[in-house]
């Protein structure tokens, strides 16, 4: 069977399954993309440059050095570092709030993702039991079983059903994946922000 056969065989739940898993698969891969970009820059090296300019009171060419780098932690970095002059209170406040808007920026689209990966499964069964009550339909209107009868409507329960798998193992398989990759980016964030927290305190001394 070919796609479109499976869409008519499945019936309107086909569609909705098919609408979610496009909308799941361009969420997927801009996430990639987007998490690809922000990882380009290895936490470890970048923070040894921040530490030499950090030693050296170098505190706006540490700056210019994180505001130019396109990763979340370095951002953070930034944040507290235009903060410089006004206290630790305020430098730190000011990370935080970075870190809290890095990480909107970050599970954006996910949630949808997680949505499609749990209620797929439910979109499929609810075609299976379209399928079903079609088969008993046609049974009843017929007056009489057997496999000619009642084969569209188990057509349409068996196929709404793997459709339904198929769409939701994938998005759960990515949506946890990306969890993890957000959870690693908001460690690296608080990282950095306490690594320049004492960096700011020992020049500051």
């Amino acid at each position: 069977m070919n796609i479109w056969q499976l869409i008519r065989a499945g019936g309107f739940t086909m569609v909705v399954l098919l609408a979610a898993s496009v909308l799941s698969i361009a969420i997927i891969l801009e996430r990639i993309i987007v998490y690809r970009r922000n990882s380009r820059v290895k936490m470890a090296d970048f923070m040894v440059k921040i530490r030499q300019e950090m030693k050296k009171e170098r505190v706006s060419a540490a700056a210019e050095l994180s505001r130019d780098t396109a990763a979340p932690f370095s951002q953070v970095i930034y944040a507290g570092l235009s903060f410089f002059d006004r206290g630790e209170k305020e430098m730190f406040n000011n990370m935080e709030r970075r870190i809290v808007m890095e990480t909107a920026l970050l599970e954006r689209r996910t949630p949808v993702l997680g949505t499609i990966g749990n209620i797929s499964v439910y979109i499929g069964l609810f075609g299976t039991v379209l399928g079903i009550i079609r088969a008993f339909h046609d049974i009843s209107v017929s007056g009489s079983g057997g496999i000619s009868v009642v084969i569209s409507g188990i057509s349409q329960a068996l196929v709404t059903t793997a459709a339904g798998l198929c769409v939701a193992v994938p998005a759960v398989v990515a949506y946890n994946y990306f969890i993890k990759k957000i959870d690693d980016f908001t460690r690296e964030m608080e990282l950095a922000a306490s690594e320049i927290m004492d960096l700011a305190g020992a020049i500051k001394k």
